[in-house]
């Protein structure tokens, strides 16, 4: 079986167009005579294999969004003064910082001389451009309107980009002091216990059970400290390997979305994505179905992912969007819900999911202010935890030194 995205019309000459399954194109052109539509064009998807796992270390070989934003906003300036496409590729990649963009580019501008369409010389690449923006220059080169389609690319991953700088900034104070700790932290096990550790032989006094632990990771860390930089290197590559399987993802999703301080902005940051992606996708001409399908295939939280694939599925059968997320108000607010049965009643849904991208937005730009402010008592009940538990184990065994000479 392969799934098929498709255009067809009713009796009437009414346009439909979404996605379904069949063997080929003859069976699939069947199931919508039986539902009263005559196809007229199909694009088949080969089924979707399980992902195998790939090892990969963060941050390496990735194109940064800013380049991404850059070329979408320059090759719409450049198609706007009449600039052919193969030769505003060349231009832009010689102006790209990224070599691996600047290769890929070239290599986009010799297919498309060579008669292919942009939209498909873009998907060769799914590690650098997504399906959203394969998608909005497809819909962009079909209708004619690649020009008003690239803008809107633009304005949406400038969107993104200023949303994950915030919470990013916001993320910053905790991880550098977090890091800070564990510097002082791996700093004192290798100098300061290692000496204390020689004391307590030489006395030969009784350890008790928490200044034994300390002692044993600082003598760890002196003398094995290559095992320790393996074990740290495992971990990182084990903990990456359970997020991307399908339940390990579904339970760190769960526990990140019961975190009190966490789960809010988890919430809003993926209302704002899934209404600011929907937007931009219908405002340039991509089937509300579609529309919905690609945002399942964008949105990282897997409970949200699920929601909209779900939703999607219940679109096609005929049902409306507010009715098909009223099961998921645990994740998408009621007043998401209630803002798109008024867009869809008066026909402004495209505005009115603009509107709640930008309210989602506004949201989170007030909670990251606030998170420093949150985030700084926690840290430092956890900070004054742990140097009150290494201070008590190696400080206790000297009191008893003390208690046994007097």
């Amino acid at each position: 079986m392969a799934k098929y995205f498709f255009n067809a019309k009713s009796q009437k000459g009414e346009p439909y167009s979404g996605t379904l399954e069949a063997k080929d194109e003859s069976e699939l052109a069947r199931t919508l005579r039986q539902q009263g539509y005559f196809l007229i064009s199909a694009s088949g998807q080969k089924e979707k294999k399980e992902k195998k796992f790939e090892l990969s270390i963060p941050f390496l070989g990735g194109i940064p969004l800013q380049e991404k934003i850059n070329l979408a906003r320059n090759l719409q300036v450049m198609i706007s003064a009449g600039v052919s496409l193969p030769k505003a590729l060349n231009t832009l990649s010689l102006q790209s910082k990224s070599k691996k963009l600047k290769k890929v580019l070239v290599e986009i501008s010799e297919e498309i001389m060579k008669g292919k369409n942009f939209s498909d010389s873009l998907s060769r690449y799914p590690d650098i451009f997504s399906e959203l923006f394969c998608n909005m220059v497809k819909v962009g080169e079909e209708s004619g309107s690649l020009e008003e389609n690239l803008g809107i690319l633009s304005r949406q991953m400038e969107r993104e980009y200023e949303l994950k700088s915030k919470i990013k900034g916001a993320l910053m104070y905790p991880a550098v002091i977090i890091l800070a700790m564990v510097g002082i932290g791996i700093m004192m096990l290798v100098v300061v216990v290692p000496q204390l550790a020689k004391t307590f032989e030489e006395l030969e006094t009784e350890l008790p059970l928490t200044t034994k632990a300390v002692i044993f990771l600082g003598t760890f860390l002196v003398e094995r400290w290559y095992l320790a930089v393996l074990i740290l290197v495992i971990l990182v590559f084990l903990v990456q390997a359970v997020t991307k399987m399908r339940t390990g993802k579904k339970t760190f999703d769960k526990i990140v979305l019961k975190i009190p301080i966490i789960s809010p902005l988890i919430r809003k940051t993926n209302a704002a994505y899934t209404a600011r992606t929907l937007s931009s996708l219908i405002a340039s001409g991509v089937s509300l179905i579609r529309s919905l399908e690609i945002v399942a295939n964008t949105l990282g939280n897997f409970y949200f992912k699920e929601a909209i694939a779900q939703a999607q599925e219940k679109v096609q059968k005929g049902e409306k969007l507010s009715q098909a997320l009223k099961p998921y108000q645990n994740l998408y607010p009621a007043s998401v819900i209630q803002m798109i049965e008024v867009g869809e009643e008066t026909g402004e849904t495209v505005q009115i999911l603009a509107k709640l991208g930008d309210f989602f937005e506004e949201e989170i730009s007030r909670a990251t202010k606030n998170l420093a402010a949150v985030i700084e008592p926690i840290l430092m009940l956890f900070i004054g935890g742990v140097v009150g538990f290494f201070a008590v184990s190696m400080v206790q065994p000297m009191y008893s030194m003390l208690e046994g000479i007097k």
